[in-house]
């Protein structure tokens, strides 16, 4: 699921977009970062469908084996096992699942090939005939090879890895993410009764987390220039043309928390946006945004503008 790292990389794209834009329109780019965090969601119902697609293969390869024009025994008798597979029957059997099947409109059909592609990976693999070979399966056995299939098919594919990164335009960014999606989705599918196995959630918390991913994007864009003059007064020595634009929407966003987020403790915050840099700027913005951040901590503090509370007042 997405966390709150995971949040703040979101409204970092959304400011950047912002700044970036002829449009100013506050609320437009906000529903464009909401937008793209509901992308994560339709990411994942899109790969549960793919995985679906993947077995559901196996019927058709049956068939088109059965028509050769000498099939042999096996072809003739093809297992079908997979079809039956517990994890694959409960999603399918899945409520919200089925919803949201039809609220991103999922069809592979675009991608004719992608499934048989995978399905014949699956197919030649030690791990599917020692599956098809196994008796008295459960739903953790049935799991372990749709796991399979996930984890050494499909993200080992480079045609499925093409076809997501076409699709969604985040893809490289929100892997992981999806990642973290479908091993919560193995572990909340764990009864045998359909109906107790849950989909993954988006965040922890939608309630608080979309509060808080809006609050901080717009905070960050109310107070740009104050915190622009804060970040100008610790860079003299600085051409404002050499600062990276990535490291100045880091840091506004940063004081943004210090300033206006008082459950959020300091540290975490630094700690968070340090380990954000790393990915998104230049090799050396980690320790430039340390320590410009360090020296406007200290005049904040000092004018009594950094009020913590709660869980914020941890160090």
């Amino acid at each position: 699921m997405l966390n709150r790292r995971h949040l703040r990389v979101k409204v970092l794209q959304a400011l950047y977009a912002f700044h970036q834009s002829d449009t100013r329109e506050i609320k437009q780019h906000e529903k464009n970062m909401l937008g793209s965090i509901d992308e994560v969601f339709e990411m994942y119902i899109w790969m549960l469908s793919l995985i679906s697609e993947v077995v559901s293969f196996a019927e058709n390869d049956a068939a088109e084996r059965a028509n050769k024009h000498l099939p042999t025994a096996d072809d003739l008798n093809a297992n079908l096992k997979i079809i039956g597979n517990r994890f694959i029957l409960s999603l399918n059997d899945n409520r919200d699942y089925l919803i949201a099947l039809k609220k991103y409109k999922v069809d592979w059909g675009f991608e004719p090939e992608l499934a048989k592609t995978l399905f014949t990976t699956l197919k030649n693999s030690p791990e599917y005939a020692e599956y098809l070979a196994k008796t008295g399966d459960t739903i953790q056995t049935d799991k372990d090879i749709i796991k399979f299939i996930f984890k050494k098919v499909i993200l080992k594919s480079s045609l499925a890895e093409q076809v997501f990164e076409d699709k969604f335009i985040f893809w490289p960014v929100d892997r992981d993410v999806l990642q973290a999606l479908i091993a919560k989705t193995f572990k909340n599918f764990s009864s045998e009764d359909y109906k107790q196995n849950h989909l993954a959630e988006i965040t922890g918390n939608w309630v608080e987390d979309r509060e808080f991913v809006v609050d901080l994007f717009e905070k960050s864009i109310r107070f740009d220039t104050p915190y622009q003059e804060l970040i100008a007064a610790k860079t003299t020595n600085w051409e404002p043309d050499r600062i990276a634009m990535m490291d100045t929407l880091l840091m506004k966003m940063a004081i943004t928390e210090f300033v206006n987020f008082t459950s959020i403790p300091v540290k975490v915050t630094i700690n968070e946006y340090l380990e954000i840099s790393k990915e998104f700027s230049t090799p050396k913005s980690n320790s430039f945004i340390n320590g410009i951040l360090d020296k406007i901590l200290i005049d904040l503090r000092t004018e009594n503008k950094v009020k913590k509370i709660g869980r914020g007042l941890i160090e």
